[in-house]
Formats: C-alpha cells, sequence, structure tokens
C-alpha cells in the first residue's frame, strides 16, 4: 500500500496495512512490521477497535508476541460469551414470537475471516415496534439489569462482567435526522425473513442501513477505521446493485459520504491498495471508534450556528417542555427530577457536579476551547 502520509501518523499507517493483510489471508512483510513500534500499533488498534485484526496479522508473520496473543484471546472470549447470551435471548424472543434483527457487528462478523476479528463493546438487536415491555420481560428473566428504558430508540441492558445489549425498538430516534427517522419508520416492511422470527436485510439494504449508521455517527463525534474495515470486508464478499444503492442513498443524503467512504475502504485495504491521505481520512483516524468530544462539539457548533457561550448555555439549562426534542431523553434520564418538578431547578447544578466528579466537564471545557466554529 502505497499513501501520502503528510497527516497521517506512520503507526496508523501500520495498522491500515497489518488490517487490510488480516483481512486478506496475507502475512506481513517482516521488514516492514519490524520497523514498527508495536506498543503504538497496539495503543492505536485499540482505539480503533481492530486489535484483533492487527494480532492476527502479526502472529501470521510470526510477530507480536504476548501482546498479540492476548489481543486474539481476549476477542474470541468476548465473542464466546455474547453468542452463548444472545443464543439464550434468541430462545426467548422466539418462544414470544417476537420478530428481531441482529444489527451492524453482530452481522458483519461473519464477514471477516477469523471468529472474534471484528470486536464489539456490545451487541445490538432490533425488536418489532410494541413489544418493548415484553422484551424488558425477557431481558429481566435472564438476569440483565435495566441500564435504560423509554428514553430512546433503544433500551440498554447489562449482566457482569461484560455483556451489554441495546435492545432497539427503532433504527433512529428523536435525536436522529429526520431523513433517517421517515425512511426507516416501517423498517420491518423492508426485511426478510432469515428463520423463525429472525429478519435481515437484503444485501443492498444492509449496506444502506450501514452507510446510513456509519455516517451518524460521521457527522456527529466522529468514526474509526473499523467502519472503513467493515465496509470492505463487506463488498468484497457482496456483489451489490449500487444503482439501487445509489438510489436510497440520496433519499437520505448520503450519496456523496457512501462513494467517500468506499472510494476510502477499497483504497486502504485492498490488496493493491494504493490512496492519498485526505481530510476525510485524517478526521476518521483522529476520531477512534467512538469519536471524540472535539468532533462532536464542533460538529454541533458547524450544524446549527451556535455560539460557544450558547452552546454552553444549552448544556447547562435543562428543557421543561414536551416540546422540546431533548425532553424525553431527559426525563427518561432523570426521572425524579421530572416527576417532582419542584426539583427541576436544582437539576443543572446536580447534573454539572457528577460531570465534575467524573472528569467530563473539564474535558468538554477543554473541547470546547479548542473547537472550530467555522
Amino acid at each position: 500500500m502505497n499513501m501520502e502520509n503528510e497527516n497521517i501518523s506512520r503507526t496508523a499507517t501500520s495498522v491500515i496495512y497489518l488490517c487490510s493483510c488480516a483481512v486478506n489471508g496475507k502475512i506481513p512483510d517482516k521488514k516492514r512490521t519490524d520497523e514498527a513500534e508495536l506498543d503504538d500499533v497496539f495503543r492505536l488498534a485499540r482505539r480503533h477497535s481492530v486489535s484483533a485484526a492487527v494480532a492476527s496479522a502479526l502472529r501470521s508473520a510470526g510477530l507480536g508476541g504476548a501482546a498479540a496473543e492476548n489481543a486474539t484471546a481476549h476477542a474470541i472470549r468476548r465473542a464466546v460469551l455474547f453468542d452463548n447470551a444472545f443464543a439464550g435471548i434468541k430462545e426467548k424472543l422466539e418462544e414470544a414470537g417476537i420478530a428481531y434483527m441482529p444489527l451492524k457487528g453482530a452481522i458483519l462478523r461473519e464477514y471477516y475471516p477469523e471468529y472474534g476479528m471484528r470486536e464489539m463493546a456490545d451487541r445490538d438487536v432490533l425488536f418489532e415496534p410494541g413489544r418493548a415491555e415484553d422484551v424488558r420481560r425477557i431481558m429481566v428473566s435472564l438476569g440483565y439489569s435495566v441500564e435504560s428504558f423509554g428514553a430512546s430508540n433503544h433500551d440498554v441492558y447489562h449482566k457482569p462482567p461484560v455483556l451489554n445489549f441495546e435492545m432497539h425498538s427503532a433504527l433512529f430516534g428523536d435525536a436522529h435526522a429526520e431523513e433517517f427517522r421517515c425512511y426507516y419508520e416501517n423498517v420491518f416492511d423492508r426485511l426478510i425473513v432469515k428463520s423463525g422470527c429472525e429478519m435481515r436485510f437484503t444485501p443492498e439494504d444492509m449496506y444502506v442501513y450501514m452507510t446510513a449508521h456509519g455516517y451518524k455517527h460521521y457527522a456527529n463525534s466522529g468514526t474509526g477505521l473499523r467502519s472503513l474495515l467493515d465496509v470492505y470486508v463487506y463488498l468484497k464478499k457482496e456483489k451489490l446493485d449500487f444503482d439501487y444503492v445509489e438510489k436510497e442513498t440520496e433519499k437520505l443524503g448520503i450519496s456523496g459520504f457512501e462513494k467517500d467512504i468506499r472510494r476510502l475502504a477499497l483504497g486502504l485495504f485492498g490488496e493493491d491498495g494504493d490512496v492519498t491521505d485526505d481530510e476525510t481520512l485524517s478526521y476518521i483516524v483522529s476520531s477512534g471508534t467512538y469519536g471524540t468530544i472535539e468532533h462532536r462539539i464542533s460538529n454541533d457548533l458547524k450544524k446549527t450556528g451556535k455560539s460557544k457561550l450558547k452552546y454552553m448555555c444549552d448544556r447547562f439549562f435543562v428543557p421543561v417542555s414536551k416540546k422540546d426534542p431533548r425532553y424525553k431523553s431527559m426525563s427518561a434520564a432523570y426521572p425524579v427530577f421530572y416527576r417532582h418538578r419542584i426539583l427541576l431547578p436544582a437539576l443543572p447544578f446536580y447534573r454539572t457536579f457528577k460531570a465534575m466528579k467524573k472528569g467530563t466537564f473539564k474535558a468538554e471545557a477543554k473541547a470546547l476551547k479548542k473547537a472550530e466554529t467555522k
């Protein structure tokens, strides 16, 4: 792979190269990997949730040592735990007659060449409308605690030590773009039956959803190299009707984004990859898997045209009207304050105290100071 590295670090280039080797079944050039600072490589790979892919490539060349072995073992162990847990959830969903569909990484992992190579912090599942209470009863019966319910388009369930499931009542919620909400409002009409109550997208619709989901993160706080690697492994195995893809992504307003991401993914990870560093790639490399506070603030300021002062006021003051788009999620997050509305004036100070205690207040203040507004 040849890249002009004006803005992309040598470490990032090494991570991209090793991921390319992993998903294409190629043994890395030892001369090239010997020169890499493997501690830095693994640190960046973890930030982008591709350490299992990097470890796989290094192991094939007899490199990486304990770090590579540990990364692989950790990824496989998590995959086994989640697979066993999801098998139990599926059984209960089938018994209750609830239509459902695994989302994102739970499907994309099938396209990677090794078990556990596609890393996930949680599992996402879409279920049919109107069954949220039934799903909650199922999850509680299986020993999961309810971390969040009714606050957004997904409810969050947790079971120690690592099991986190996001159960989606819709693919996009009130906090997301109207085009996305409307397009996926009746998403079950687009799905086909895999078996029993389990549903799937067609290959083209799966790719359109991948693109929409990726754009949601990209335009908010950023998205990392794993999202590009997902696109590459998917397109490597699926031969899509791109006339259909273009038509559907145009409806969502993300046709240009899809073409840009596809170009980068195929260029970076293709066996004969050749891509020139550009602004999009620099943004992705700087984002990590879940983006950054600085990107989130900068993107919000640019989209809304807010001043930094207006941003600070909006972050401090809480919504009191149900017409405010933030009301639903805020009232679900702080039910006691909204149930006893006399307490609402204290909520901004309570949230500020919590943020200062966690350290997020200071991090956001620094990010706001650095954020670009143009």
